[in-house]
Protein backbone atom coordinates (compact mmCIF):
# COMPACT_ATOMS: atom_id res chain seq x y z
CA UNK A 1 0.00 0.00 0.00
CA UNK A 2 1.14 3.30 -1.07
CA UNK A 3 0.95 6.06 1.23
CA UNK A 4 -1.49 8.61 -0.29
CA UNK A 5 -1.36 12.19 0.68
CA UNK A 6 -3.39 15.64 -0.61
CA UNK A 7 -0.77 16.80 -2.30
CA UNK A 8 0.91 16.92 -5.82
CA UNK A 9 2.46 13.71 -6.50
CA UNK A 10 5.78 15.65 -6.16
CA UNK A 11 5.50 16.46 -2.48
CA UNK A 12 3.82 13.40 -1.99
CA UNK A 13 7.31 11.46 -2.98
CA UNK A 14 9.43 14.39 -1.10
CA UNK A 15 6.79 13.78 2.23
CA UNK A 16 7.39 10.08 2.11
CA UNK A 17 10.71 10.27 1.31
CA UNK A 18 11.09 12.16 4.72
CA UNK A 19 9.08 9.94 6.44
CA UNK A 20 10.67 6.79 5.97
CA UNK A 21 13.92 8.86 6.34
CA UNK A 22 13.30 9.51 9.91
CA UNK A 23 11.02 6.74 11.40
CA UNK A 24 14.16 4.28 11.05
CA UNK A 25 16.12 7.13 13.80
CA UNK A 26 12.72 6.60 16.35
CA UNK A 27 14.25 3.51 18.06
CA UNK A 28 17.91 5.58 18.68
CA UNK A 29 15.37 8.67 19.76
CA UNK A 30 13.14 6.53 21.82
CA UNK A 31 16.36 4.70 23.62
CA UNK A 32 18.07 8.06 24.78
CA UNK A 33 14.55 8.94 26.11
CA UNK A 34 14.60 6.15 28.11
CA UNK A 35 18.13 6.85 29.26
CA UNK A 36 17.29 10.28 30.25
CA UNK A 37 14.28 9.20 32.32
CA UNK A 38 16.43 6.12 34.22
CA UNK A 39 14.30 3.52 32.67
CA UNK A 40 16.83 1.21 31.32
CA UNK A 41 15.57 -1.38 33.14
CA UNK A 42 17.85 -3.63 36.28
CA UNK A 43 20.62 -3.94 33.15
CA UNK A 44 21.29 -0.77 31.08
CA UNK A 45 24.43 -1.96 29.46
CA UNK A 46 23.00 -5.07 27.95
CA UNK A 47 19.72 -3.72 27.55
CA UNK A 48 21.48 -0.98 25.13
CA UNK A 49 23.54 -3.55 23.82
CA UNK A 50 20.67 -5.77 22.73
CA UNK A 51 18.13 -2.78 21.33
CA UNK A 52 20.88 -1.63 19.08
CA UNK A 53 21.51 -5.06 17.82
CA UNK A 54 18.14 -6.08 17.41
CA UNK A 55 17.70 -3.28 15.16
CA UNK A 56 20.15 -3.49 13.10
CA UNK A 57 18.39 -7.60 12.27
CA UNK A 58 15.16 -5.45 11.73
CA UNK A 59 16.27 -3.04 9.45
CA UNK A 60 18.52 -5.79 7.51
CA UNK A 61 15.89 -7.98 7.32
CA UNK A 62 13.75 -5.03 6.15
CA UNK A 63 16.22 -4.77 2.97
CA UNK A 64 16.06 -7.87 2.11
CA UNK A 65 12.14 -8.05 2.31
CA UNK A 66 11.96 -5.19 0.18
CA UNK A 67 12.34 -7.00 -3.62
CA UNK A 68 9.99 -9.43 -2.83
CA UNK A 69 7.63 -7.00 -1.65
CA UNK A 70 8.35 -5.21 -4.87
CA UNK A 71 7.71 -8.23 -7.03
CA UNK A 72 5.07 -9.69 -5.06
CA UNK A 73 2.66 -7.44 -3.91
CA UNK A 74 3.84 -4.91 -6.44
CA UNK A 75 5.30 -2.03 -4.36
CA UNK A 76 8.21 -0.65 -6.61
CA UNK A 77 8.42 2.65 -4.77
CA UNK A 78 9.40 0.35 -1.95
CA UNK A 79 12.95 0.16 -4.31
CA UNK A 80 13.83 3.19 -4.11
CA UNK A 81 14.38 2.92 -0.34
CA UNK A 82 16.16 -0.63 -0.27
CA UNK A 83 19.75 1.16 0.34
CA UNK A 84 18.77 3.56 3.06
CA UNK A 85 16.99 0.79 4.91
CA UNK A 86 20.63 -1.05 4.31
CA UNK A 87 22.24 2.04 5.60
CA UNK A 88 20.20 1.93 8.81
CA UNK A 89 21.01 -1.56 9.37
CA UNK A 90 24.75 -0.60 9.02
CA UNK A 91 24.22 2.36 11.22
CA UNK A 92 22.56 0.63 13.82
CA UNK A 93 25.11 -2.16 13.49
CA UNK A 94 27.78 -0.04 14.33
CA UNK A 95 26.00 1.62 17.25
CA UNK A 96 25.46 -1.92 18.22
CA UNK A 97 29.18 -2.43 18.37
CA UNK A 98 30.31 0.74 20.00
CA UNK A 99 27.35 0.22 22.47
CA UNK A 100 29.24 -2.94 23.24
CA UNK A 101 32.90 -1.17 23.52
CA UNK A 102 31.64 1.47 25.83
CA UNK A 103 28.88 -0.21 28.34
CA UNK A 104 30.10 -3.63 28.39
CA UNK A 105 34.41 -3.47 28.11
CA UNK A 106 34.80 -0.27 28.24
CA UNK A 107 37.07 -0.08 25.71
CA UNK A 108 39.52 -1.86 26.84
CA UNK A 109 41.64 -3.79 23.82
CA UNK A 110 42.71 -7.07 26.22
CA UNK A 111 39.09 -7.38 26.68
CA UNK A 112 38.22 -7.04 23.73
CA UNK A 113 40.40 -9.26 21.97
CA UNK A 114 39.66 -11.83 24.10
CA UNK A 115 36.00 -11.37 23.60
CA UNK A 116 36.78 -11.47 19.88
CA UNK A 117 38.70 -15.08 20.11
CA UNK A 118 37.02 -16.63 23.04
CA UNK A 119 33.29 -16.00 21.74
CA UNK A 120 31.63 -17.56 18.43
CA UNK A 121 28.77 -15.27 18.48
CA UNK A 122 31.18 -11.67 18.31
CA UNK A 123 33.30 -13.58 15.98
CA UNK A 124 30.45 -14.14 13.59
CA UNK A 125 28.71 -10.84 14.10
CA UNK A 126 32.70 -8.79 13.83
CA UNK A 127 32.49 -10.63 10.34
CA UNK A 128 28.80 -9.33 9.46
CA UNK A 129 29.61 -6.01 10.20
CA UNK A 130 33.47 -6.09 8.05
CA UNK A 131 30.74 -7.50 5.34
CA UNK A 132 28.26 -5.02 5.46
CA UNK A 133 30.65 -2.25 5.78
CA UNK A 134 32.00 -2.01 2.13
CA UNK A 135 28.54 -2.40 1.10
CA UNK A 136 27.73 0.93 2.69
CA UNK A 137 30.81 2.86 1.66
CA UNK A 138 29.69 1.96 -2.23
CA UNK A 139 26.05 2.44 -2.02
CA UNK A 140 26.24 5.61 -3.29
CA UNK A 141 25.33 6.06 -6.95
CA UNK A 142 28.83 7.33 -7.82
CA UNK A 143 30.20 4.04 -6.60
CA UNK A 144 27.75 2.52 -8.57
CA UNK A 145 28.84 3.75 -11.76
CA UNK A 146 32.64 3.23 -11.03
CA UNK A 147 32.22 -0.62 -10.09
CA UNK A 148 29.46 -1.46 -12.70
CA UNK A 149 29.25 -5.63 -12.51
CA UNK A 150 31.01 -5.56 -9.57
CA UNK A 151 28.99 -3.07 -7.86
CA UNK A 152 26.10 -6.07 -8.03
CA UNK A 153 28.41 -8.81 -6.89
CA UNK A 154 29.97 -6.56 -4.04
CA UNK A 155 26.55 -6.10 -2.94
CA UNK A 156 25.75 -10.03 -2.75
CA UNK A 157 27.55 -10.42 0.04
CA UNK A 158 24.96 -9.21 2.18
CA UNK A 159 23.07 -12.61 2.33
CA UNK A 160 26.01 -14.56 3.55
CA UNK A 161 26.26 -11.33 6.42
CA UNK A 162 22.99 -12.15 6.95
CA UNK A 163 23.28 -15.68 7.69
CA UNK A 164 26.31 -14.59 10.10
CA UNK A 165 24.34 -11.99 12.10
CA UNK A 166 21.60 -14.50 12.35
CA UNK A 167 24.51 -17.27 13.83
CA UNK A 168 25.25 -14.40 15.84
CA UNK A 169 21.70 -14.21 17.25
CA UNK A 170 20.93 -17.49 17.57
CA UNK A 171 24.81 -18.42 19.36
CA UNK A 172 23.20 -15.59 22.09
CA UNK A 173 20.39 -18.29 23.55
CA UNK A 174 20.14 -18.08 26.73
CA UNK A 175 16.24 -19.91 27.78
CA UNK A 176 13.67 -19.09 25.05
CA UNK A 177 14.37 -19.68 21.47
CA UNK A 178 11.31 -18.06 20.55
CA UNK A 179 12.53 -14.61 19.05
CA UNK A 180 15.57 -16.29 16.76
CA UNK A 181 12.98 -18.83 15.35
CA UNK A 182 10.79 -15.82 14.42
CA UNK A 183 13.71 -14.23 12.84
CA UNK A 184 15.39 -17.33 11.44
CA UNK A 185 12.27 -18.16 9.91
CA UNK A 186 11.96 -14.76 8.08
CA UNK A 187 15.00 -15.35 7.01
CA UNK A 188 14.71 -18.62 5.32
CA UNK A 189 11.60 -17.00 3.32
CA UNK A 190 13.64 -13.63 2.10
CA UNK A 191 16.35 -16.49 0.82
CA UNK A 192 14.12 -19.00 0.24
CA UNK A 193 12.05 -16.79 -2.28
CA UNK A 194 15.35 -15.82 -3.90
CA UNK A 195 16.57 -19.46 -4.73
CA UNK A 196 13.02 -20.54 -5.92
CA UNK A 197 13.60 -17.45 -8.31
CA UNK A 198 16.99 -18.37 -9.42
CA UNK A 199 15.76 -22.38 -9.73
CA UNK A 200 12.90 -20.87 -12.35
CA UNK A 201 15.48 -19.22 -14.40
Amino acid sequence: MVLNLPFSPAIQARLRWWLLFLLPLWPLANLVGLGVSNDLGTDPAKFVVDEMGTWAINFLWITLAITPARQVLGWGWALKFRRMMGLYALFYGVLHLLAFCTFLIGWRSDLFFRELTERPYIIVGALALLILIPMGITSTKSMMRRLGKRWKTLHRWIYPASLLVMLHFIWQIRASFYEQLIYGLLLAVLLGYRLYLRYQR
